[in-house]
């Protein structure tokens, strides 16, 4: 009798606890992508292979919140056609957020993050979002009708999401004038927590 309620007491404390951490953390899974370039990845390992381990390095360093490490360097191309590399904005702090339209806790985001940039677009910061799962039409579409006039970058090919995600968005990195990540958010934050994290890249 006794194992049987102390049994039911640990189940009743995990259910607790999981529950705390789901409730208290507003973000979305990010679903799997389908591999178009199944047939190019062959010819491309070997080229790949060489820097791959310091790319899951970096990689790892992020997602475990450890020592301060250079930004993973990436070239992206904006609605635009504008191409953006990161490490050309050293010199500048820069706020990076990823985010879907699909995803709830990025859309509860977008109107403090258009809110921020209008305040500092024409300051030292530069507010780059990035979304990698969906094409150029749909989010300006999501753009458009919601009046949002910040920066996006397209990665169509993952190339800035498999260095930088845990698999949950949204996702904001606040890197300093030297290209150091210096803070990460997984889940939404509010406006003063966007100001907070860009005043301590001071």
């Amino acid at each position: 009798m006794k194992k049987i309620l102390i049994s039911s007491i640990v189940l009743i404390l995990l259910f607790i606890g999981a529950y705390y951490v789901v409730s208290n953390k507003d973000f979305s899974p990010v679903p799997n992508q389908p591999n178009t370039n199944a047939n190019n990845n062959t010819a491309n390992d070997a080229v790949n292979k060489s820097d791959s381990y310091t790319k899951n390095q970096e990689s790892n360093n992020i997602k475990n919140n450890s020592s301060k490490i250079l930004a993973p360097d990436f070239t992206l191309t904006d609605l635009n056609g504008n191409i953006v590399t990161l490490s050309n904005l050293r010199g500048k702090k820069v706020f990076l957020n990823f985010w879907a339209s699909w995803c709830e806790p990025c859309r509860n985001e977008m109107a403090d993050i258009e809110r921020l940039y209008q305040e500092t677009k024409d300051t030292d910061l530069v507010i780059l979002t990035i979304n990698s799962t969906e094409n150029k039409s749909t989010v300006q579409s999501y753009l458009k009708a919601n009046n949002l006039n910040f920066t996006v970058l397209l990665d169509t090919r993952e190339e800035a999401a498999l260095n930088y995600l845990t698999g949950f968005i949204p996702a904001s990195f606040f890197i300093d004038k030297d290209g150091y990540i210096v803070s990460r958010e997984e889940g939404a934050i509010t406006y003063a927590e966007m100001k907070a994290n860009v005043e301590a890249l001071d």
